[in-house]
This record gives C-alpha cells, structure tokens and sequence, in this order.
C-alpha cells in the first residue's frame, strides 16, 4: 500500500515536471536541434513556426539553475577638484590693476615710474609692476574684468596660488619678451597677463573638445575676449602686442601642464 503511494506521487511529481527534451526541436532543413521558442533556425535561417509558444512561468528551471549575472562595474569618473569660496586671489588681482590705472590717470604716478619705456637699465621690478598700471581707462577695464574671470576660473579649479604664479609667470615674461624684442620697448597693462590666464584655462575645455566629449566651458566666449586682447595694441599705444602674444604663449605651456595633472 505505501509502495503504490509513492508510485503513484512520484508520478504525479514526473507529470508536473518539463522535460527538457521539450524545450528543443529538430530543424526540418538543416537537421540542426534548435530551440521551440525561435520562429527562425539561427543555423539556416530556415522558417520553424509562425510564432513562437509562450514561455510558462518556471517551465526554464528544470533545464538549470540560472546563471549568476555579473555586475557591471561602473568606470570610475575622476572628479575635478574645487575649491570653495570666492576667488580671492584672482580679485586681489584684479583689484591692484584697477587701482594702478586710476592712480596713473590723474597722474599720481607717472608711466616712467612704473612701466616699460626704453631699456630698463637695471630696473627689473618694472616687468612686474608694468602690468598693474594702464594709461587708458578702458583697456584697464578690458584687462581687469578677464584677469577677474579667468583667473577665477583657474583658482576654483586648481587653487589661489596656481592662479597667483599663472599671472606672475605670465605678467614678467610678457614684458620681458616686450623689452627685450622690441627695438623701442614700450609696455604697460595686464594684456600679457590676461592672455595668459586665458591660455591656462582653454587649455583643458580643448582637449574634451578633440577627445569628442562636450566641452565643459564656452571656447566661443575666450576666443572673443581673446581676439579683443590681442587686437588692443592697435588702439592703444602703451598695450604690447609682444606682450600680449608671450603671455597667451606662457599661458598655453602652463594649461598643458595643469591638464597633464
């Protein structure tokens, strides 16, 4: 009596169970064994059935447990380095350029006192303080808004003292290609330095730009207040255009380096 009960549930068990046999099929073109759940045979492209039958829920998991899925690992993104906070450096600066024209506007100070006229005969402070010290108003105002927002840019990126060494790197060597490749040396302003802080910051929105990502900045915008830069010296007499060309090339030398960080 017990041996026919566990017959008869071991049968019940085999009926409630798939057989895997079920889960294939014999090609009539190819002979190739296929499964029943394709319209097509992937090995001739034979036409099996009009639709394939509908798979029922756990007729699959007789043939085998399920693979474990691997999970993806996700790339890992390195995140640009911020510092908080305002500025403060790249306003500082922005701030002594400002006050450096008014002072030499009403003539408070003199353009001989301060900037590149002639041979500096031993005078190597002037390639420094030449660049806070304009004669015209608004070419001040042209150099003191970009040194303002480039530099502000780099120092949010990189911190106050990459900012602070860009301008100075930028500033001295502007003037001193002035002075030294000019026949009759005359330069004054932060056109070298506003270039230049506006090479260090294109550098990085350009290599996204050529690596075909979406550029993280607006190379539109630079490139203008780059042209109006570099264009000044044909209205302004004390603005050097060797100046202003040596400091974008600093600028451009140090982004290189900053992107390679």
């Amino acid at each position: 009596m017990a041996l026919g009960c566990r017959a008869h549930g071991a049968g019940k068990i085999a009926k409630s169970m798939p057989e895997a046999t079920d889960l294939f099929v014999v090609c009539r073109s190819c002979g190739e064994e296929v499964s029943k759940y394709v319209t097509e045979c992937p090995y001739c492209g034979a036409r099996m059935q009009k639709r394939a039958p509908k798979i029922a829920r756990g007729q699959l998991t007789s043939a085998g447990p399920k693979p474990k899925r691997r999970a993806r690992r996700r790339p890992r993104v390195a995140r640009a380095r911020s510092w908080p906070g305002r500025p403060v450096a790249s306003i500082t600066l922005a701030a002594a350029c400002a006050i450096g024209a008014i002072l030499i506007v009403p003539g408070v100070l003199s353009v001989t006192q301060v900037g590149i006229i002639g041979q500096l005969n031993g005078e190597w402070w002037r390639l420094l303080t030449a660049s806070f010290f304009a004669d015209s108003l608004w070419y001040a105002a042209v150099s003191v808004a970009a040194i303002a927002l480039f530099g502000g840019l780099i120092e949010r990126q990189h911190g106050p003292v990459i900012a602070v060494v860009c301008f100075v790197i930028c500033a001295v060597g502007g003037m001193a290609a002035a002075a030294g490749l000019e026949s009759i040396p005359l330069a004054l302003g932060g056109n070298a330095a506003a270039l230049g802080l506006i090479g260090a910051w294109v550098v990085a929105p350009v290599l996204e730009t050529r690596r075909g990502e979406q550029p993280s900045a607006d190379l539109i915008g630079a490139a203008v207040c780059a042209a109006v830069l570099l264009l000044i010296p044909l209205a302004v007499v004390e603005a050097s255009s060797t100046a202003g060309a040596a400091g974008l090339v600093l600028g451009l030398l140090i982004g290189a380096i900053l992107a390679r960080r």
